[in-house]
């Protein structure tokens, strides 16, 4: 297996809870909170880093470490009280992509439900029913992110590495068949 960096911003601990899954399943790895994490990459062959969502995007930490990461290939990881599928959270990953540095590859992604920071929470709640972030609505999706990350959650985080992992050995004996092609003419 490639040696791994997974590196993490947690508030409530719902993305923590994930790098720690991720870490867990790759057999060579190291792990940082993104306040900790290291400027040079370059020991590392796959760089996974989460984050939670503010405002439609990475925190503010992770956005600011983003731009520090160049020639790598990134795994991105996010937790929040959006569903997983939702534009919300696709449009997220994007904007952490576009806030890399240069040279870096994107393998692959995973995100999932997180409870809601309490005190983000008791300011929606005064939100009005046009507000997006209020209603009736945004409170069964405060309901229902507040049991996650759960048990089935870790387990797709640990799945990631294996994907990961495989799709890199894939491209590997790709490119080799294209040298060896590329030799005989």
């Amino acid at each position: 297996m490639r040696k791994w960096a997974v590196i993490y911003s947690s508030v409530t601990g719902n993305t923590k809870k994930i790098a720690e899954a991720i870490a867990e399943a790759a057999e060579s790895v190291d792990i940082f909170r993104v306040q900790e994490a290291p400027a040079d990459l370059s020991s590392y062959d796959i760089v996974a880093i989460g984050y939670w969502l503010r405002l439609g995007q990475p925190d503010a930490l992770t956005l600011k470490y983003l731009a520090q990461v160049e020639n790598a290939k990134v795994v991105f990881f996010q937790t929040h009280g959006a569903a997983p599928d939702s534009e919300h959270a696709i449009t997220a990953f994007a904007r952490a992509g576009y806030n890399l540095g240069a040279g870096c590859e994107i393998l692959g992604t995973f995100g999932c439900m997180g409870k809601i920071n309490p005190e983000m929470i008791a300011r929606r709640k005064a939100a009005g029913a046009d507000d997006p972030h209020g209603g009736k609505e945004a409170h069964e999706r405060w309901e229902r992110a507040a049991s996650h990350p759960d048990e089935q959650d870790l387990a797709a985080a640990q799945e990631l590495v294996g994907r990961m992992e495989h799709k890199l050995d894939l491209r590997e004996k790709y490119l080799a068949r294209q040298a060896a092609k590329m030799a005989e003419c």
